[in-house]
């Protein structure tokens, strides 16, 4: 049995032997400490620009441990495209209704850093439920699509880090 001491020391000890680190510490080595977002808008869905831009600061702040600057200070720069956004029924229940959708958001990201520069394409989907029988509601679709996008912007950041962890 092991004593409170031995089981919190073991788990620490697993993480310092498999040379654990945050994901920040890779991106760090792709993007620089200023970085600029801009939002191109979607002429389908001109308040997803808002979403989008939103979600992206919001990840730069929290997942590479950035900050937002101004376009003429950064270093880095992000271009973020919708590509597309479209929904599909997953879900039908018994009367044949739609019951569950899929939000489907295809973004393109282009970056410049001192170190990189590219253009990646990535998707998110985001699954939810509507009342049989009914259309999607701008506040359901706004959300989905708000989400989609932010499953998108986490499969960019992914991809920046096992970048980072290359150079």
């Amino acid at each position: 049995m092991l004593t409170p001491f031995f089981s919190f020391l073991l788990p620490l000890l697993v993480f310092a032997g498999c040379g654990y680190k945050p994901m920040t510490s890779y991106t760090k080595r792709v993007f620089t400490d200023k970085i600029y977002t801009e939002v191109e808008v979607y002429l389908r869905d001109p308040e997803n620009a808002v979403l989008v831009k939103d979600a992206m600061n919001e990840a730069i702040v929290s997942r590479f441990g950035a900050k937002i600057a101004k376009k003429e200070d950064a270093t880095t720069r992000l271009w973020i495209r919708f590509k597309s956004v479209s929904f599909s029924p997953i879900q039908y229940d018994a009367n044949g209704y739609a019951v569950y959708y899929r939000a489907n958001v295809n973004l393109s990201v282009r970056y410049e850093s001192p170190k990189k520069r590219g253009t990646e394409s990535v998707f998110g989907f985001y699954d939810f439920p509507i009342e049989p029988n009914a259309v999607i509601s701008d506040a359901k679709r706004f959300e989905a699509i708000r989400f989609g996008a932010q499953k998108a912007l986490d499969a960019f950041i992914s991809r920046m880090a096992m970048r980072g962890e290359s150079l």
